[in-house]
């Protein structure tokens, strides 16, 4: 048997997009006898402390539940005993400016940006942008689940996964 595939979501507020990340490979990344074929966790260099509310209401409205999610820093990884990744996906958006965080240690390391829907308004926009979020996050994980094992070690091949957009 073997291990599942270590993947850690990370950005700086840890509220929005590497929570939804974290709960659609958590639920969707398994084989077809229910064990993990991916485990994935969640974090931020500058963590804002909670889940963004819509993020979590978008994840319910989805049938996930949310109740384990939390936003928590990076520095829980760097801990003995933490997991070694596998891969490493940061979120953040660079054409806004966002402060990338850079992961130290192993595994493979590949940026999907995506825009954050935590700050849009009116909070229907933001409603709206949650699910397109969710819609994005959903089509990027399900192409890094039709990854082959040797893809899945491949830079270019996780690296491509950036441009999907739904």
């Amino acid at each position: 048997m073997t291990h599942p595939i270590n993947v850690l979501f990370l950005c700086t507020g840890n509220s929005a997009r590497s929570i939804l990340s974290e709960a659609l490979l958590n639920d969707l990344g398994r084989n077809d006898d229910g064990s993990p074929r991916f485990l994935a966790w969640s974090a931020g260099s500058k963590p804002s402390g909670q889940p963004h509310p819509e993020g979590l209401a978008e994840l319910e409205n989805q049938g996930h539940v949310t109740t384990l999610y939390r936003s928590k820093s990076w520095d829980e990884f760097s801990k003995i005993g933490a997991p070694e990744f596998d891969i490493v996906v940061t979120v953040c958006d660079n054409a806004a400016a966002e402060t990338c965080p850079v992961f130290f240690g192993p595994g493979l390391k590949v940026h999907w940006p995506q825009v954050d829907p935590a700050h849009i308004e009116p909070i229907s926009a933001r409603q709206t942008a949650f699910a397109r979020t969710y819609r994005i996050c959903k089509a990027r994980i399900e192409a890094l689940m039709a990854l082959s094992a040797d893809e899945l070690k491949d830079h270019a091949a996780v690296q491509a996964i950036a441009n999907i957009d739904a």
